[in-house]
């Protein structure tokens, strides 16, 4: 009898506790379809881009992009944000080329309400000369604004991110930037920590008069692995433009390594 016992709490409590991962994965999966939430993440996303100009070259870059939210008071958040690329490719800039190593560092700051019926975030971006070789960067210091606005509405989430960066300092033999950066994206998320997502990424370089994105589609899936909560995601991306070094489509997958308050 005390068997029988044992084991139906034990199957309560097993019950309780999936169903408590389950809501608590869902939100976790609203918060990161929202770029500036308040939610500690650090992502490393992994990309893999096929036939890449002329010589059909290919290009893998892990971006470690830590995101940690600071607090200034109760009615405004500081979310900061650095993209640390991690680059190696082949054949991009010749037949028989290859190169590895750092590429450019970007930095965001937003400054957010900790309440507002339309999420939003503007502030500054940075671009920092960090790439180890010079075929990965552009050796130049870059600053401008950048802004997010969102909308959530139920399990849904709709909104857009976007920059602007003008190089200020650096190599003088390289050339200026003046580049656009435009990331529309739409998620939503279920039950469990599951989602989904479609996004575009799109860059207008306007010194060189180039312009190249792609349109992605991604699942997601939120699971605790020894104690961390973690969320993998995987889907293709298709390219277009006119840039040169466009590559024709691409793979990500990322795992974001969580931790909730």
């Amino acid at each position: 009898m005390l068997r029988l016992i044992k084991y139906t709490v034990l199957t309560v409590l097993i019950i309780f506790s999936a169903k408590s991962f389950a809501q608590d994965a869902e939100e976790l999966a609203k918060k990161l379809a929202n770029p500036i939430a308040s939610l500690i993440s650090v992502p490393f996303q992994n990309n893999f881009d096929f036939s890449i100009g002329a010589n059909k070259g290919f290009k893998y870059t892990l971006n470690i992009q830590p995101v940690i939210p600071i607090s200034l008071s109760e009615d405004w958040n500081l979310i900061s944000r650095t993209i640390l690329p991690v680059v190696s490719q082949s054949d991009v800039f010749g037949e028989g080329t290859s190169q590895s190593g750092l590429g450019d560092i970007v930095q965001s700051l937003w400054l957010s309400p900790t309440v507002s019926e339309i999420v939003w975030g503007v502030g500054p971006v940075l671009l920092i000369p960090t790439a180890t070789d010079d075929f990965l960067g552009g050796k130049k210091f870059g600053i401008g604004p950048t802004v997010v606005s969102l909308k959530q509405s139920g399990p849904w989430t709709i909104g857009l991110l976007a920059n602007h960066i003008w190089s200020i300092a650096g190599d003088e033999n390289r050339s200026d930037i003046s580049s656009t950066f435009l990331q529309p994206f739409i998620s939503r998320t279920y039950k469990g920590g599951l989602s989904w997502t479609v996004a575009s990424e799109n860059t207008q370089d306007w010194k060189g008069k180039n312009f190249s994105g792609f349109a992605g589609a991604f699942v997601a899936q939120i699971i605790p692995i020894a104690g961390q909560l973690t969320q993998f995601s995987l889907g293709p991306k298709i390219y277009y433009g006119n840039s040169p070094l466009r590559p024709d489509w691409g793979l990500r997958f990322t795992a974001v390594l969580l931790f909730p308050k």
